[in-house]
């Protein structure tokens, strides 16, 4: 067997996108970032899109750039945020540009469908959290606004295993990103006919699913040649991100959750089995498949989006900030002076953030930020909040001791916002590796060619090869007297 295997991630978040050649060697693991790319939406005819050409092509810069090195890798996969996806046929690749999650078109069709069918037996088929953005709502919507599109699909693909088919040529459905639908049922592990029935969604366009690290066969001959590829062998990790993400949470034992932070902030705990019940559906948790059949109950929590927005924001009145520079500021505004509701239905869409921040203090009679210090510093701080009432709702449904809180991903570069994490939370906060995705993408590729031999295996690559930093909770009353004044903000929208 060889020392050194080499691997290809394709690794695209809301904001921007990489390809990361990975290099595993005597249970020791390397990245190297070989291409970076923005990403977002694109405004067109009044719709959020996501140009998927675009994203491809740059892909494929990243595969030439790569090919440039005369490195041998092995494999490839591409894993990608959740619920968005294309329609295709088999003479078109591409019947339409995909809609993007914050694309008001399912408000109207999400309302419908909890009154409709309901809450309930939604969640009973599916286990899954109530997110106007789930695909079941945005296939809804195709239902009822676009018909005719519907009429030539032969399937649908999120996205990332849309672009493993484009590298591939084989269309599947990765068991972890299938799960972020709402349309998935995690006791059979299979697509929910019900709901399928209940909705009128067609039955053919819903692809096969396949577990996490399955592979789906060669690069294609055309990117082969576009790109100077040989040898690839295309695999579906775990497709969705923070799948990818999870499987390398450098943990051991059973008392931890894990906090996959960047845009979204995603907290959770593993489970050999899924967890229905009225607890999970009351507090909005979610059912979703990992690797090897495991279950990540997680709640999907607006994370650093709101500053990431803000920023924007002061981008464009002329004041252009960089996160160490924001940090600094945070830290010295003073403390707790104003604080919102991060999963505040406001949030969530674009535009105008300082502006909502600030409109949300006036109407919770709190003194509205003034300065990026002071914005910065309620966003964090409330964040922190969240991820406390969150645990502790965690603990409460499943019955465990949650003693640690695994932060990874790009939020876990953040030393204030970690150390608010531990404040708030109370429990140890062990921090890293910020590039947890890519980790899983590369890692389990390596369990799908026979390199390594199991989940555990892969967690021990991860501790042996990444830097881990721990804090301890501090100033516990003073975060525990916030507390107290966000719960009450909390019903805020």
């Amino acid at each position: 067997m060889k020392k050194e295997h080499c691997y290809i991630a394709c690794d695209l978040g809301a904001d921007s996108g990489r390809v990361i050649l990975g290099k595993l060697e005597s249970g020791w693991l390397t990245l190297e970032e070989i291409h970076r790319f923005k990403n977002g939406p694109a405004k067109i005819g009044g719709t959020f899109r996501w140009d998927v050409l675009r994203i491809f092509e740059e892909l494929k810069t990243g595969l030439r750039k790569f090919a440039q090195k005369k490195i041998p890798a092995e494999s490839l996969s591409v894993d990608s945020w959740g619920v968005d996806y294309v329609l295709l046929n088999s003479r078109q690749p591409m019947l339409a540009l995909p809609h993007h999650y914050r694309d008001p078109r399912t408000e109207k069709t999400f309302a419908a469908a909890l009154e409709g069918t309901g809450r309930d037996r939604i969640f009973l088929e599916t286990g899954m959290q109530f997110m106007s953005l789930n695909t079941l709502y945005q296939l809804i919507a195709d239902v009822e606004q676009n018909r005719d599109l519907l009429a030539v699909a032969d399937k649908f693909l999120n996205m990332g295993d849309y672009l493993n088919f484009l590298f591939s040529g084989v269309a599947r459905a990765e068991e972890s990103l299938a799960s972020t639908t709402q349309i998935y049922n995690p006791r059979t592990r299979a697509w929910s006919k019900e709901l399928i029935r209940d909705f009128k969604l067609p039955e053919t366009i819903f692809p096969e699913i396949v577990p996490s690290g399955t592979k789906l066969g060669p690069l294609t001959p055309e990117v082969a040649a576009e790109t100077g590829l040989s040898g690839i062998e295309v695999v579906a990790t775990c497709s969705h991100d923070t799948g990818a993400a999870v499987a390398a949470v450098p943990a051991e034992g059973e008392d931890w959750a894990y906090l996959s932070s960047g845009t979204w902030s995603l907290i959770g705990v593993e489970l050999p089995a899924p967890l229905i019940n009225d607890a999970v559906r009351e507090h909005n948790f979610t059912n979703e498949a990992g690797y090897g059949g495991m279950t990540r109950l997680l709640k999907n929590i607006i994370g650093l989006w709101i500053l990431q927005e803000t920023r924007r924001a002061w981008e464009r009145e002329g004041c252009p900030l960089d996160y160490p520079e924001i940090e600094r500021l945070a830290e010295e505004a003073e403390p707790f002076r104003s604080l919102i509701n991060p999963n505040a239905t406001r949030f969530l869409t674009p535009g105008g953030m300082p502006e909502k921040i600030a409109a949300f203090c006036r109407e919770t009679g709190q003194p509205a930020p003034e300065t990026p210090g002071h914005f910065a510093r309620c966003i964090y701080e409330s964040l922190a909040l969240r991820y406390r009432s969150t645990l502790e709702q965690l603990e409460e449904i499943t019955g465990r001791k949650i003693s640690r809180l695994h932060i990874v991903g790009g939020g876990s570069q953040s030393s204030l916002l970690n150390q608010f994490a531990a404040n708030a939370t109370g429990r140890a906060v062990l921090a890293g590796p910020v590039e947890a995705t890519a980790c899983g993408n590369v890692l389990i590729q390596a369990l799908a060619l026979g390199h390594l031999p199991d989940l555990a295996a892969l967690r021990q690559v991860v501790r042996t090869s990444f830097s881990i930093r721990k804090y301890q909770a501090e100033q516990e009353n003073e975060w525990k007297q916030a507390a107290l004044r966000f719960e009450k903000l909390t019903h805020t929208t």
